[in-house]
């Protein structure tokens, strides 16, 4: 419920009407290693179904970060998940928030951002952070979906992907969740020219 409430305070922000399935969590998160000691980075975790698929993959290992600008959501995440290092900020400022914990690179950069509701300046300047702060092996996924696929947002959202990582793989659609979805899955982040 605190979900839908958040959704009709700022619609902009929140951007969904309910939190996204396990089914899109599981996919969204493949990409984090079930081995090592990653560094991954969790953008707009809102209620956190992405939160907790990420802890139980990295199962007590590596290090989580989770950028969430509201801070209802970001209050609850800190006290339900107190493994995960949450931080209310807007993730356009990526970088500074982990230069001030003292992380260079990260290995995957996990995203719930409702891409669609930011303009093109805006929407650039965040994949570019992202970009920035991967490792040359890093891994970003995100996702969109389906009913909205052709939308113009959207196929500016896939473009400006596809200008900054060398691969983007996108998946098959996750039918279980509500609305239906897919993931973007992107590799080798393209340096700045």
């Amino acid at each position: 419920m605190s979900f839908l409430l958040e959704f009709v305070r700022d619609p902009m922000t929140v951007a969904a009407v309910a939190p996204s399935s396990p089914a899109l969590a599981e996919v969204v998160t493949s990409t984090v290693p079930r081995t090592g000691s990653p560094v991954v980075v969790e953008l707009g975790p809102g209620t956190g179904p992405f939160t907790a698929a990420i802890q139980e993959r990295l199962a007590g290992r590596g290090r989580h970060l989770a950028v969430e600008l509201n801070p209802r959501f970001a209050e609850q995440l800190a006290t339900r998940y107190p493994a995960v290092d949450v931080v209310t900020a807007n993730a356009a400022g990526l970088g500074a928030v982990l230069a001030g914990r003292g992380i260079q690179h990260t290995d995957v950069v996990v995203s719930g951002l409702p891409w669609a509701a930011f303009g093109e300046e805006q929407q650039g300047d965040m994949l570019s952070g992202v970009a920035d702060v991967l490792g040359p092996h890093g891994v970003f996924t995100t996702f969109a979906y389906v009913h909205a696929r052709w939308s113009p947002p959207a196929r500016r959202l896939l473009r400006s992907l596809r200008s900054r990582f060398d691969e983007v793989v996108i998946s098959r659609t996750v039918w279980a969740n509500v609305p239906p979805a897919l993931v973007y899955v992107c590799r080798r982040p393209i340096p700045p020219h």
